[in-house]
């Protein structure tokens, strides 16, 4: 719906974020601190051309070219400090923007590289979190994340890992990095390690790849799906309409991600985005920014784009906030609590 407004309204709505990774959401002001701090070659010199080259890379109409920035960006937030750095700020800047509840995701593994042992990077981004305006436990979690494409040996560590933090800030498991050829059930026991342990899966799936890794994923226990817009594909014929009754029998819950996704070349543009139609359809979905950084989005500026450029109006929005507000991982309190701030 085209409206004077829709940026004004949109910042007024409250709103619930499940899906947004540290390292792809650290200010560009502190990327640039940090990163001069750390000796790290950039591929610019000033807040403004750094900003323009994640700008560039986002428009490359990929998902292997976007996610080029992150080596930069884990090389220069790898010290402990710099981690409580960037995540405080990330959750205070959700909560500045109307944000009631989150849940921030991390591979704390891709530091180690850099001399951060992961219980390490953990420790650093929970106590971020908790000196934050969405504190820890009441307001905000972390998930931890495996990489896909590594083998079920690294998975199963970093699936330990979050274990070892689960119960004190850690909330969720997920697997994320390029999809394509790294299907969910490469990782079988990791996940069902997992989910024994009673640690929620949320796993990325149907961006990069199709309606059936959504499925799949389902399957292997996921309660979320990170993205998942390939299922529109069982609304249009290019996929089996029943993998959208089998997503809506599994419970799942999408986490939604537009502008990223247009920048991935997972939609090819808001107006024709997915998110229409899977909403429409009775998918059970929420707005997430995955990486303020890399997009240069905010939770306002996600919902903004829906209000000009697709059908969706503020009350489905707030619709999409009670459903992803429901399908935290958070405790029980703190859903309730989102819920009555949302309305």
């Amino acid at each position: 719906m085209n409206t004077p407004d829709a940026d004004s309204r949109a910042r007024q709505l409250p709103k619930v974020l499940l899906h947004e990774h540290l390292d792809g959401g650290l200010r560009v002001a502190t990327l640039l601190d940090l990163a001069l701090a750390r000796g790290l070659a950039l591929p610019a010199a000033d807040e403004t051309g750094l900003a323009a080259w994640f700008d560039h890379n986002a428009h490359a109409g990929s998902l292997e070219k976007y996610l080029e920035g992150f080596a930069l960006t884990v090389a220069a937030m790898a010290p402990p400090e710099a981690m409580r750095r960037v995540a405080r700020e990330a959750a205070d800047d959700a909560a500045e923007d109307g944000v009631v509840l989150a849940e921030f995701r991390i591979a704390p593994l891709l530091f180690e590289p850099h001399g951060t042992p992961g219980d390490v990077a953990v420790e650093a981004m929970l106590a971020g979190l908790a000196e934050s305006q969405l504190p820890l436990h009441t307001h905000s979690g972390l998930i931890v994340c495996a990489m896909r494409h590594e083998d079920e040996a690294a998975t199963m560590r970093a699936a330990e890992l979050a274990l070892r933090w689960m119960g004190r800030g850690v909330v969720g498991f997920d697997l994320a990095g390029a999809e394509r050829g790294h299907p969910p059930g490469k990782h079988a026991r990791t996940l069902a390690a997992v989910r024994e342990a009673g640690l929620p899966l949320t796993l990325h799936a149907g961006e990069a790849d199709s309606a059936e890794r959504v499925i799949e994923a389902g399957r292997l226990g996921a309660r979320r799906i990170g993205h998942g817009v390939r299922l529109v594909d069982a609304l249009t014929g290019a996929a089996p309409a029943e993998l959208l009754d089998e997503a809506k029998a599994l419970g799942l819950h999408l986490e939604v991600c537009p502008t990223s996704n247009v920048h991935t070349g997972a939609a090819a543009s808001i107006a024709t985005h997915p998110i229409t139609a899977l909403w429409r359809a009775g998918v059970s979905l929420g707005l997430n920014t995955d990486n303020r950084l890399m997009s240069r989005v905010t939770p306002s500026s996600e919902a903004a784009v829906l209000l000009r450029d697709t059908p969706l109006t503020e009350a489905d929005l707030l619709a999409m906030a009670r459903q992803a507000a429901a399908a935290s991982f958070l405790p029980e309190a703190a859903r309730q609590r989102a819920l009555a701030a949302i309305g």
